[in-house]
């Protein structure tokens, strides 16, 4: 499976778009992130969403085949669409990255 998809849905005459990448967080430790971009197609996603963190590769990519394959039940088709949401997904994994760093740094207390 791929590290990222993009699923669309025709709805009401509306395009809605989800973008998944799965990513790995900062440093060496193995650990890994889904995460989600959502809204209409054209415009600037309205939620950003993420899973995680897993155990591994194989274990995010598991995770995201299965959200596939349940919004696939909700009439999301894979899309050949490039992703357009990358930058708000990259913004999404450093927020997340700056926030674990500030719990595994020690404390003088």
């Amino acid at each position: 499976m791929s590290r990222s998809l993009c699923l669309t849905r025709q709805c009401l005459g509306l395009m809605t778009r989800i973008e998944c990448s799965v990513r790995p967080l900062c440093g060496e430790n193995g650990m890994w992130m889904l995460l989600f971009a959502a809204g209409m197609s054209g415009e600037q996603p309205s939620a950003i969403k993420s899973q995680g963190p897993f155990n591994g590769l194989p274990a995010a990519e598991g995770v995201l085949t299965a959200i596939a394959e349940s919004l696939a039940l909700h009439g999301y088709q894979l899309s050949d669409d490039i992703p357009i949401w990358s930058l708000h997904l990259q913004s999404e994994l450093r927020r997340i990255n700056n926030d674990l760093s500030g719990y595994q740094r020690s404390s003088p207390f």
